[in-house]
């Protein structure tokens, strides 16, 4: 088990690191997964994982988006690259994988703003996606 959520940690890093990317370079998210793995030693990353959540971001990028809006007490466009990053990768997961235990999710995201983020905005990404778990997952919100 720890060797499987090593592999996924890795994958969420280089996950935040190539939607920065994609946002920087105007690189679409469908070219991304190729570019950034010709760049990146991604050998103890999850590359399956890696792929899902960069194709589930690109299939629902809207709903994802206006999912977080509703949540979020800013527009989805006034965060910084690497917060929107963080919070298209924690609301995928809340949304699409129902596998990975929502309190993960929000940690591992929480993490990676704590890493890769501007101080503080672990915050922010703590409260939209704690927030977006009560909404789409009102079940396991309510057994903690």
């Amino acid at each position: 088990m720890a060797k499987f959520s090593a592999a996924r940690n890795k994958s969420r890093r280089f996950l935040v690191q190539a939607l920065y990317q994609a946002q920087m370079a105007e690189v679409e998210f469908s070219e991304l997964i190729s570019l950034f793995q010709e760049d990146h030693n991604m050998k103890r990353a999850d590359l399956t994982f890696f792929r899902e959540v960069i194709e589930g971001i690109n299939d629902n990028y809207s709903s994802l988006v206006n999912s977080i809006e509703e949540i979020g007490h800013r527009p989805f466009s006034e965060s910084d690259p690497i917060e929107r990053g963080i919070l298209l990768i924690g609301s995928f997961e809340l949304n699409y994988k129902g596998d990975i235990p929502y309190k993960v999710t929000i940690n591992e995201c929480v993490e990676l703003a704590k890493y890769f983020g501007a101080s503080g905005s672990f915050k922010y990404i703590n409260s939209v996606l704690d927030s977006l778990s009560k909404t789409l997952r009102p079940g396991e919100y309510a057994a903690r």
